[in-house]
């Protein structure tokens, strides 16, 4: 069994996407960012840079896993799905990966804050960041003209991915001038793991059980 300790955003949604590829069970723990269960002690010694999303094995002696890139590496590895052994294909997968890591997911998540959360609106932030967004997804539309997924199997590259291109429309980016990428996007879109991942953590329901450390918890 594996506790998820995750939100509703792209980070968090790449490791419920892989969980329900991959068929593990597990228990999801919502951490409501705004409330700043983040930042609560109990939260820190499973994620020290008290960040989501987070996991505990407990079919692995309660082994901790925070990070996202990571958690998907260990899970694919765990489970011998989306991860190929091999050492060329091994790489490409880790290349892409690390691509949205450092890419990606940074670039689009400030075009994310200053378009929609910063409270005055600087438009040579907001142009910059999403200059550079528009770039990465270049990068990857001139990547799927070649191939159908990332590193040419489906893989956690993929996935990582996903939750940041299904963001587009929310960072003000149009898919029109990637066609190749707007064919992976209804590709991933279709796959019903994709779409229960994405639902990961669901509403809050009266029926929760809430926790003493803030944490509700629902069973999957």
């Amino acid at each position: 069994m594996i506790d998820l300790y995750t939100w509703t955003t792209p980070n968090g949604r790449k490791v419920s996407i892989l969980l329900e590829e991959i068929g593990l069970p597990y228990t999801v723990y919502p951490i409501e960012l705004k409330a700043g269960v983040q930042k609560q002690a109990w939260f820190l010694e499973i994620s020290p840079n008290g960040r989501i999303p987070a996991i505990v094995d407990r079919e692995n002696g309660g082994f901790a896993v925070f990070e996202s890139g990571a958690i998907l590496m260990y899970l694919a590895e765990r489970s011998g799905r989306l991860m190929p052994r091999e050492t060329k294909a091994r790489s490409l997968v880790v290349q892409w990966l690390m691509w949205q890591m450092g890419g990606l997911g940074p670039m689009q998540g400030q075009a994310n804050v200053f378009l929609r959360y910063f409270p005055e609106r600087i438009p040579a932030a907001i142009e910059r960041y999403q200059k550079e967004t528009r770039r990465l997804f270049g990068v990857m539309d001139a990547r799927l003209a070649q191939v159908e997924w990332l590193a040419e199997d489906y893989s956690i590259a993929d996935i990582a991915c996903y939750p940041w291109i299904a963001q587009h429309e929310w960072s003000g980016i149009d898919l029109g001038p990637y066609p190749h990428l707007a064919r992976w996007h209804a590709a991933m879109t279709g796959r019903p793991a994709v779409t229960a991942g994405m639902a990961v953590p669901p509403p809050p329901k009266s029926a929760d059980v809430v926790l003493a450390t803030g944490r509700q918890i629902i069973m999957r």
